[in-house]
């Protein structure tokens, strides 16, 4: 659990830049989140498996985006990686060819990292034989490749990590970035995260494990979060980058800060592989510990970006401990229902909205959440964006094994 400090530490995020099935860049992203028109939808690529839907990137054309002699090198979940940061970076206005790159570091999060090329080259193996591999399998495949590639790319060269905490992984990796700069090791930090796993492996074990919705008659209508008829998740991908910097080094340069990531918190619940705490102790401590080392108080909140996945015992579980902490005051909403969930991406995807949510004061609806479980006692915004006065807020991410991470994002 993290542990506050005797004085608040404000990251300024200066720079936002997102990859999602809502669209490729922030302000097309936004508009359909707000929109609250889900993306789910019948996908090719899973034809015979079981479930055959997903939430994928629309029009996401590599060559185009990144350069063709570079987009082939790299699998999806860097490629999407990329194109994310570049926007970041020029939201914020910073230019790698002019920094001193020894102050700027690169935390990512990811949970499964190239699976795509991993499923492909497997094939090749069978079908044609280990000589026939690509040597490029390997740093193709391996999850800190995307933070390796982003350092390349923009001389990036103090500290540079992925982590890997399944669906919590972006929120931790934010939670890192901040104490980078926190602990004056870096002036400037590249985080978020990033996921592109809709492959039939991936997607055939979570259907085993009946984690996924069934809706296949009808897949715009099967991510709901927090409605009564909820039954599972619709795997989705993408990828949420932030440029965080130190408050000095922002008004240094006179950089625009969007919102500042004021605390973080993460535990474990130490109860089961996949299955969330049904009393939700894990979670409420690692709410606890963010606002302790945001130095705000429950009432303080005006908003929450749940984790709200649309499986049953999850979205119980959060309910309950949020009901527990904030009572029915804050506005809260699962972009979820729109985006689907992007997995180890999903965090960044959510930190990204949450800081446009304090930003524009503005918080999107929950999509698809037709009849409210009766069970879930919390103000869920639903089909429409509500105008709020946010003057804090807070994002979710929890993943298997029981891993929590808390955001803390309050006003500029």
């Amino acid at each position: 659990m993290t542990r506050p400090s005797t004085h608040r530490f404000d990251a300024a995020v200066t720079g936002l830049g997102i990859v999602s099935p809502a669209g490729v860049g922030v302000p097309g992203s936004w508009e359909r989140v707000c929109s609250g028109t889900p993306t789910a939808t019948t996908d090719p690529a899973l034809a015979g498996v079981p479930v055959d839907f997903s939430c994928r990137v629309p029009d996401f054309d590599a060559d185009a985006l990144i350069g063709r002699r570079k987009a082939w090198r790299l699998d999806r979940f860097v490629q999407l990686a990329m194109v994310a940061a570049k926007e970041a970076l020029e939201d914020a206005g910073l230019d790698p060819a002019t920094w001193d790159g020894t102050r700027v570091g690169v935390v990512l999060g990811s949970a499964v990292g190239g699976t795509a090329t991993w499923e492909q080259q497997h094939r090749t193996l069978l079908d044609k034989g280990a000589e026939q591999v690509s040597g490029m399998l390997i740093p193709m495949l391996i999850t800190n490749m995307v933070a390796g590639q982003l350092a390349i790319e923009h001389r990036a060269l103090g500290p540079n990590l992925v982590v890997s905490t399944a669906c919590a992984a972006s929120a931790t990796a934010i939670g890192t970035a901040r104490e980078l700069l926190r602990s004056g090791t870096c002036d400037v930090v590249i985080t978020g995260g990033t996921e592109a796993c809709l492959t039939p492996s991936i997607i055939s074990g979570f259907a085993r494990m009946g984690a996924l919705s069934r809706r296949t008659e009808d897949p715009a209508s099967a991510s709901r979060p927090f409605d009564v008829e909820r039954d599972g998740f619709v795997a989705a991908e993408g990828a949420g980058i932030l440029v965080l910097e130190t408050p000095e080094h922002a008004a240094a340069r006179g950089a625009r800060v969007r919102a500042r990531i004021s605390g973080y918190g993460a535990t474990a619940d130490g109860h089961h592989p996949t299955a969330p705490d049904p009393s939700g102790q894990g979670v409420e401590r690692a709410l606890r510990a963010a606002l302790a080392d945001a130095h705000l108080a429950p009432e303080d909140i005006d908003h929450v970006n749940a984790h709200g996945t649309s499986t049953p015992l999850n979205d119980a579980a959060e309910a309950k401990v949020l009901r527990r902490l904030f009572g029915d005051r804050p506005a809260v909403t699962s972009t979820k229902g729109v985006t689907g969930h992007a997995l180890g991406a999903a965090g960044a995807l959510e930190a990204v909205f949450t800081v446009l949510a304090v930003e524009q004061q503005l918080v999107p609806p929950t999509a698809n959440m037709v009849k409210q479980d009766p069970e879930v006692e919390l103000d869920v915004v639903t089909e429409a964006p509500r105008a709020v006065p946010v003057r804090a807020a807070v994002s979710n991410s929890f993943g298997f094994g029981g891993q929590n991470a808390v955001l803390v994002v309050t006003r500029a």
